[in-house]
């Protein structure tokens, strides 16, 4: 009944549901059962069901003692929608699952899902990717356009395209860095953020979790910086917020029983109809606060839960993803959630059920839910939404790790600069490959950032070089002695190592002084030998 453990991955919701009916079609007892004046074969009440699946999932590892038994039902609710059971003559899909002597059966197809053929958009298995200082693609011109690949320079590469460089060019000069646009403070915010988000779910890949068309960088930013003395997202446009009667509605019920700021007449009940009025609004929301879009992320944060550290900081990232409005929303949701959970006033909302388990049945369905109705939202979104009402006030905070990484990036890329060479056939415009950028610490002369060690290699290499005329090495050493004078210094500390390394210039002699030994005279008008008799 334990099952495996479906740990974080592509499409784990649907794991889990094949899991849950493998498990349930493989142990369900079935019998003999008489019933309409005849014996049906093989078939199981609902009461029977009810009772072995609800064991089932509280003995099961990736759900857990907290499942009640309304949501067994639920669940076997939706398995006779999704033909996964059929009752005896054979009805499914528009039938109602009965808590009662009415007999099932499963069917003889298999109904289990299959998952998808492809991955969810092409080249998703990138990353956006992150602007560094040594590239200069420029962006894509839209939000949603495919990621591009990153790909790397190798060493000899590197040393092939700037050894032309220095062999060929004679100045090159310092251009500064044009001021970084929005538009690339919110892509360097989305590429590191979803590169954040796979890190702490442990994932080798965001394929089958994370479309990255889905990742706004707009988003991000607004809900880093846009936020109030509470910490709560504050809207560019009210039209996006809630009604005011909601708020009003909100603070009447998380300050009860002193919340009724609008003096109206309580009676009693009132706090009930309160509690209603704010259900009944998020209830009639388009798309969860979660969006469909990023079910799959919070479905894979359920297995980091027993990690309370890792779930929290999995949250924190995975909610800057929201649209700003559904993190206020949400924000606002899980603060009553929790306040009405504590409040010892509002004990009677239900006469059946504790005030906690109100809140998270009531709400859950509004926070996570997916676009395919047969899934397992009740038993995944109560599991969530209770940790995230547990730990409201840290899951909204952004990941000091993740802000630091961007800010120190933003900083770096502002104060760079540029060295250009000039005099090449190469348009140095389309081919980021011949620039560097540096910056200016304490002095004139520009120093290298994050370029020493391939610059060494490039003068080793020319060293080495064992084709390379000595008149030409000498003349692509000095040029590199120009361009790069501190690290030419490092590896030439004194005038023997470069003469232990570098082949000297032999002086020239004339050929008819060499070969009659005489010295060339002193005077220039004196009169030459005659070499007449």
């Amino acid at each position: 009944m334990e099952g495996r453990v479906i740990g974080p991955g592509p499409y784990r919701a649907t794991k889990l549901w094949n899991e849950t009916i493998q498990l349930f079609r493989g142990g369900m007892p079935l019998r003999r059962h008489w019933m309409h004046f005849r014996y049906y074969d093989c078939t199981f009440s609902g009461g029977e069901a009810a009772d072995y699946l609800h064991q089932l999932l509280r003995h099961n590892c990736n759900f857990g003692p907290e499942v009640t038994r309304y949501q067994t039902l639920q669940l076997l609710r939706k398995f006779l929608k999704a033909h996964v059971i059929e009752d005896i003559k054979g009805r499914h899909g528009t039938e109602d699952f009965e808590d009662n002597s009415h007999l099932y059966r499963f069917p003889s197809l298999s109904p289990l899902k299959s998952f998808p053929s492809r991955s969810l958009s092409r080249n998703s298995t990138d990353l956006p990717r992150l602007i560094r200082w040594d590239d200069y693609e420029e962006l894509p011109q839209q939000e949603n356009a495919a990621p591009v690949r990153s790909t790397g320079m190798t060493s000899d590469c590197w040393t092939k395209r700037h050894s032309v460089a220095i062999g060929d060019v004679h100045e090159c000069k310092l251009i500064r860095r044009k001021d970084i646009t929005p538009k690339q403070v919110d892509h360097i915010w989305k590429s590191m953020t979803a590169a954040h988000l796979q890190r702490v779910l442990g994932l080798t890949t965001l394929d089958g979790v994370l479309n990255p068309a889905h990742v706004k960088g707009k988003y991000i930013v607004h809900n880093v910086f846009n936020i109030n003395k509470s910490g709560i997202v504050v809207l560019d446009n009210n039209d996006d917020d809630m009604p005011y009667w909601v708020v009003s509605a909100m603070k009447c019920l998380a300050n009860w029983p002193n919340g009724n700021d609008s003096k109206q007449p309580v009676y009693p009940g009132f706090e009930r109809d309160i509690l209603k009025t704010v259900a009944d609004y998020y209830q009639r929301l388009k798309e969860p606060l979660l969006t469909f879009h990023l079910y799959e992320v919070f479905v894979n944060i359920l297995s980091l839960l027993q990690v309370q550290d890792l779930a929290t900081e999995a949250l924190q990232v995975s909610t800057l993803l929201l649209p700003p409005p559904n993190r206020r929303h949400l924000q606002l949701l899980l603060r009553l959630m929790a306040r009405v959970s504590s409040n010892s006033h509002l004990l009677s909302l239900n006469d059946t059920i504790a005030t906690r388990t109100l809140m998270v049945q009531m709400f859950s369905p509004c926070v996570l839910v997916s676009s395919d109705e047969m899934d397992l939202d009740e038993l995944l979104a109560s599991k969530l939404v209770t940790f995230m009402m547990e730990h409201h006030n840290t899951i909204f905070q952004v990941p000091d790790k993740l802000r630091r990484q961007v800010e120190e990036h933003l900083s770096h890329f502002r104060r760079v600069q540029q060295i250009k060479y000039a005099g090449s056939d190469t348009d140095f415009s389309t081919s980021p490959a011949f620039y560097k950028q540096i910056s200016r610490v304490g002095s004139e002369e520009p120093k290298v950032i994050g370029t020493q060690t391939p610059l060494q290699e490039l003068l080793e290499g020319l060293i080495s070089d064992k084709e390379l005329p000595a008149k030409d090495k000498r003349k692509r050493l000095k040029q590199f002695q120009k361009s790069y004078p501190e690290i030419y210094r490092n590896r030439f500390p004194s005038e023997e190592s470069r003469a232990a390394v570098i082949p000297e210039k032999n002086p020239r002699v004339k050929a008819h002084l060499m070969f009659f030994n005489i010295k060339k005279p002193s005077n220039p008008f004196q009169r030459s030998w005659s070499f007449r008799a």
